[in-house]
């Protein structure tokens, strides 16, 4: 039997009675992206309510998230996790068609807190990649300090027929190039 992400979070969670057995799984989630973090708040929501998408609400600090390049500083929006598949690249033509094990929707949004002194000068475009197997929507603002990053991912069909495999390559490629983006910041002016 296939349970959907938010029926296996569900059940992780019912199983750690424990707060801080419960804050590993964020723990091991952010470990792939991150070398060095601190949580430093950490809730989870509609735990009960199946009828509801399950939520996870984190706050965290990373030393040294943002990449010096000269008298600049990158910062990837995309902070954890990625949506991208690499399953269809490969060398031979694909027989079969691709199968989804359900339908599922996957919403991110990342608050990163501006460095003092700095300034964004360039945030990555926004995506709109809208096929009628699958939807990737992300976008970079900034608020004040705050460098938001929004972004939306949804399986919409479950099978995806062979005669539109390149159409999904084209998808899943446009997802990488995403989650590769960088903000970039200046100082800023005094």
């Amino acid at each position: 039997m296939r349970f959907t992400p938010a029926e296996r979070e569900r059940y992780v969670m019912r199983v750690a009675t424990q707060q801080s057995d419960q804050i590993k799984t964020i723990e091991r989630a952010l470990s792939h992206s991150l070398g060095t973090f601190q949580i430093t708040k950490a809730t989870m929501g509609n735990l009960a309510q199946t009828n509801l998408p399950f939520v996870y609400d984190y706050s965290l600090v990373a030393e040294n998230y943002a990449k010096s390049a000269g008298d600049l500083l990158l910062v990837r929006p995309r902070v954890v996790g990625y949506e991208f598949n690499d399953l269809m690249e490969t060398k031979e033509p694909r027989k079969y068609a691709v199968e989804f094990p359900g339908p599922w929707r996957d919403t991110d949004t990342f608050e990163i807190a501006l460095p003092a002194g700095y300034e964004v000068d360039e945030l990555p475009p926004p995506v709109n990649a809208d096929y009628s197997f699958a939807s990737y929507h992300s976008k970079a603002e900034v608020t004040g300090k705050t460098l938001k990053y929004t972004r939306t991912f949804e399986i919409k069909e479950l099978s995806v027929p062979v005669n539109k495999v390149e159409e999904l390559k084209t998808f899943y490629r446009t997802i990488a190039g995403d989650e590769r983006n960088n903000a970039v910041l200046k100082h800023a002016a005094n």
